[in-house]
């Protein structure tokens, strides 16, 4: 809006300056807005079953709503009273009248440092006719439009290089599949928090000595069983094997056994041995803990009314594949058995927190295309447009994932919200310069880009160098959480510039729509309007200014 502001000319009045605003960006403005409360909307919907990324979006879909309201209102209102300000020739900060430069240039140099500003000296000079058809608009003297307009524009569609841009996308491509390839979960508790911690040390060292076995799995038996039935015996036994166990049950019937007693008794001999002999040994003691008694009534031995075994899987390299197909294995069991059982380990919190995250940024991101093709139909929008838009986002998200994976960044909570904002980031980037080169007809496609780059390229290069350097505090956090954070949106950024910058004006340039259709001689690039203005000017007489 700031960028569309300042092309209009000073000498318009307010209003149809503010109303120029509105219709070169709210169109744009107001679809990316829907697409990021439809990726949003998504996310925070029961389609996703991670309640920390719900609760996100829920709150993110909110802040963007006030943002696009506060667009509408409050800064389209400094806008107006910015307006105002340059028709009565005063200064924006200390809304003091600027004087004419003749006049100005005997004031101090503070005073001229302060209130010198360049489109109100412009404004001044707008109604002398000595100065008239070779005045320069402020937006000439912008450093970063000097580059895209003489340099960048004419480089990045010279013919030469069209050949090295297609190349590089080509190895975008090829690095985001080999990522994409090797997407995993992310199920270690350790990255949920602080670095340099004892939570990390253990980490660290149970992967380098202990990485061959899975983490302790506390096998429940929630309910009174009969542990003196050979057939229950057997069947906890048969559970339990090849696994390395932590089980009073097995160290019970090694006890009876050597003492030449039967392991299938009665269930008062059962227990009275397993409470007043085998929990007295010195070496079983700490078994005591594993078994909770239920006193039966008046006289009668108490039953065993839950216990506990301990169990360790032995484990290859893919250790987190073979914990979830252990995971699932067990809990079919415990559907099964007679025996009623639970499994669980504080590490499988995080193996079911995860175990659609591979899937859901991928369905929300198809979603969210479906979406946008909708919406640019509606909004009468050239079809190829939203074709194009929708290329680019997927284009920007197959590449954010397949890199983020290269980059040692696994689908956490972190890393899919950054995925899910990374098409509404990409479409604020790259919408504006496919609608402007769309907009275009009669000349080829190479000038179209260029103008393209020249009136949206600005505003999107300084988009993205004012989130590369919020991101740069981000960066310096001793957090995993954050570091995730930092990783997924530097590389949104640097995949939006890439698309932005290279990638599509390249593409453009010999790839559909084409500039010859629906071309007219009286086309938009040459029509023509006139206008009388009239200013009001307490110090001067009223000028009638016709403008074309």
């Amino acid at each position: 809006m700031l960028s569309s502001w300042r092309r209009t000319r000073e000498d318009q009045h307010v209003k149809e300056r503010v109303a120029s605003v509105f219709e070169d960006v709210m169109l744009r403005f107001s679809g990316s807005t829907m697409i990021h409360l439809m990726t949003l909307g998504l996310a925070a919907s029961p389609l996703t079953n991670m309640e920390a990324v719900r609760l996100f979006c829920r709150t993110a879909a909110l802040a963007v709503t006030i943002s696009y309201v506060y667009m509408l209102s409050f800064y389209g209102s400094c806008l107006v009273f910015t307006g105002y300000l340059e028709t009565g020739y005063r200064h924006g900060c200390f809304c003091r009248r600027v004087p004419k430069p003749d006049r100005l240039d005997s004031k101090p140099a503070w005073y001229r440092c302060l209130i010198h500003t360049p489109n109100l000296t412009h404004a001044h000079t707008a109604n002398n006719p000595a100065t008239h058809g070779h005045e320069p608009h402020p937006q000439d003297s912008h450093l970063l439009l000097g580059c895209v307009r003489h340099c960048f524009g004419d480089w990045i569609t010279n013919t030469y290089v069209k050949p090295f841009v297609v190349l590089l996308y080509l190895v975008y491509i090829s690095f985001g599949l080999m990522g994409f390839l090797q997407v995993t979960q992310g199920s270690d508790p350790s990255a949920l928090v602080a670095m340099d911690t004892a939570t990390v040390s253990y980490t660290r060292a149970q992967q380098r000595y202990f990485s061959s076995y899975s983490p302790v799995i506390g096998f429940y038996i929630y309910e009174s069983a009969p542990y003196w039935n050979a057939s229950v015996q057997r069947d906890l036994l048969e559970y339990a094997k090849g696994f390395q166990r932590i089980s009073w049950l097995e160290a019970y019937l090694n006890y009876l056994a050597d003492r030449n007693q039967s392991t299938s008794q009665p269930r008062e001999n059962f227990t009275r041995t397993l409470r007043h002999a085998f929990l007295h040994q010195p070496q079983f003691a700490h078994f005591a803990d594993d078994i909770i008694f239920a006193e039966r009534g008046q006289g009668g031995e108490p039953d065993v009314a839950a216990s506990r075994i301990f169990l360790v899987a032995k484990t290859t390299e893919n250790k987190r594949e073979e914990m979830s197909v252990l995971l699932d294995t067990l809990r079919r069991l415990s559907l099964t058995s007679r025996v009623r059982f639970l499994i669980f380990n504080p590490s499988f919190v995080y193996l079911d927190r995860y175990a659609a995250a591979v899937s859901s940024p991928l369905r929300h991101s198809l979603l969210a295309v479906l979406f946008l093709l909708g919406l640019s139909s509606l909004a009468v929008v050239e079809p190829l447009v939203s074709v194009w838009l929708g290329l680019t986002l997927l284009s920007v998200q197959f590449g954010v994932l397949g890199f983020m994976t290269l980059w040692g960044v696994e689908l956490d909570c972190m890393s899919v919200l950054c995925l899910i904002s990374a098409l509404g980031h990409s479409a604020d980037c790259s919408a504006p310069l496919l609608c402007g080169f769309a907009s275009g007809r009669g000349d080829s496609r190479t000038r179209w880009v260029r103008v393209a780059l020249e009136q949206h390229g600005v505003p999107s290069l300084q988009t993205l160098i004012c989130y590369s350097a919020a991101l740069l505090p981000v960066g310096s956090v001793r957090s995993n959480l954050t570091r995730t954070l930092f990783r997924c949106l530097t590389l949104t950024a640097g995949c939006s510039a890439l698309h932005t910058l290279a990638f599509l004006p390249t593409l453009l340039t010999f790839l559909p729509p084409s500039k010859s259709r629906g071309h007219r001689p009286d086309g938009e690039g040459q029509r023509q309007e006139v206008e009388c203005v009239e200013m009001n000017d307490s110090t001067r007489v009223v000028d009638q200014i016709t403008t074309v």
